[in-house]
């Protein structure tokens, strides 16, 4: 890359750039291994090249971060296009990276995945207009950038529909017929109150009795407070608790184990990492989103603005494959019949915690 050593040389250990995807080519001589399609691969326009940079919360967190890189990698696999990744370990290195890569003019497209990094976003693609870039889960309205969210208040309505439901019905001896159910999320922003206010419209569009426990972990990594709110929440009374924490998610799953509650987890399928206590994910499909920013760009169908992917095109909804927790069909039909009404239209799920109240009064039974 022309511009590796300036990179390596700004973050030195704090972020480290790495390539991926088929069999390895020699290193260039900046001691970088550069990445080519196998023969098995459909063969991409030659050298297109993509670049993706993750939050600060990095990759093995079993969530946000792994879930795009899988869609990379299946383009890699389908497609047959190499790519770089980088794991920046500040919100600043994330800044220098997207600089970086976009000076070096060696990327078709660049993919910053998360909202922290828009501000930094707002000035690189200003200052190349002709790069291509994809936001996924944030939106920046500039000519050069694809962005994709996705209505994470419709995936986390069928989460706390599930909780509810569970208890409702007993699904498992581990949740009561109690009245109380919780959810954390990363932090305090209207991104991440798409979840609650979703989740707590579910649990209560089934049981309006219900007490939904909040609470915000302060970041992404941290599954030490985690465990602490899951805990916390338990003793009050939460047997199905809810997240949307990123890695700090890790937490609540050993809260759980240790404890005997349920957890749903949330972006990738988490179902695996304690398949006795976590009933479901939340999917956030945003592997589906990186890989149709690389698909349309390498067919030369790249389009600035907004996508935004919800039930009715399976950009969220639950997934409870790998879980030993087994729903029964009242459960599973209802859970159907719900995601018809929201395809349908017939139910707008509220994305802000205010409009729940009135969501609820619209749609009493």
């Amino acid at each position: 890359m022309k511009k590796t050593i300036a990179l390596l040389g700004s973050l030195l250990l704090s972020a480290t750039i790495f390539a991926g995807c088929g069999s390895k080519a020699p290193t260039t001589p900046s001691g970088i291994e550069a990445s080519k399609p196998s023969e098995s691969q459909t063969a991409a326009p030659k050298d297109f090249k993509v670049g993706i940079i993750f939050t600060e919360a990095g990759l093995g967190g079993q969530s946000f971060n792994d879930l795009a890189f899988e869609g990379v990698k299946k383009a890699a696999t389908d497609l047959g296009i190499t790519y770089d990744y980088v794991e920046p370990k500040s919100v600043s290195d994330e800044a220098i990276v997207q600089e970086d890569m976009a000076s070096s003019e060696e990327y078709d497209i660049i993919i910053c995945v998360g909202a922290e990094q828009i501000d930094a976003l707002k000035k690189v693609a200003a200052n190349y207009p002709e790069q291509k870039f994809a936001l996924i889960d944030a939106n920046l309205e500039l000519p050069n950038v694809a962005c994709y969210t996705s209505k994470e208040q419709e995936g986390s309505f069928m989460a706390g529909a599930l909780a509810a439901l569970l208890k409702q019905e007993k699904v498992t001896d581990k949740v009561s017929d109690g009245n109380t159910v919780g959810v954390m999320v990363g932090v305090n922003n209207p991104l991440l109150n798409r979840f609650v206010a979703g989740y707590t419209a579910g649990a209560k569009y089934i049981n309006p009795k219900l007490e939904v426990l909040v609470d915000y972990v302060g970041g992404f990594g941290d599954p030490t407070t985690a465990k602490n709110i899951a805990t916390t929440f338990n003793s009050k009374g939460a047997d199905v608790i809810f997240h949307a924490a990123g890695a700090s998610g890790m937490g609540l799953f050993q809260a759980a184990q240790e404890k005997g509650f349920v957890a749903i987890g949330v972006n990738l399928n988490q179902n695996g990492v304690a398949p006795d206590n976590i009933v479901a994910s939340m999917m956030k499909r945003v592997d589906s989103s990186a890989y149709h920013a690389i698909e349309s760009t390498l067919n030369g169908e790249f389009k600035a603005g907004l996508k935004v992917m919800g039930l009715a095109d399976d950009g969220v909804g639950l997934n409870m494959e790998g879980s030993n927790i087994k729903l029964p069909e009242s459960v599973t039909s209802k859970l159907d019949e719900i995601k018809e009404l929201v395809v349908s239209g017939k139910l707008v799920i509220p994305a802000k915690i205010e409009e729940v109240n009135s969501f609820l009064e619209s749609n009493k039974k």
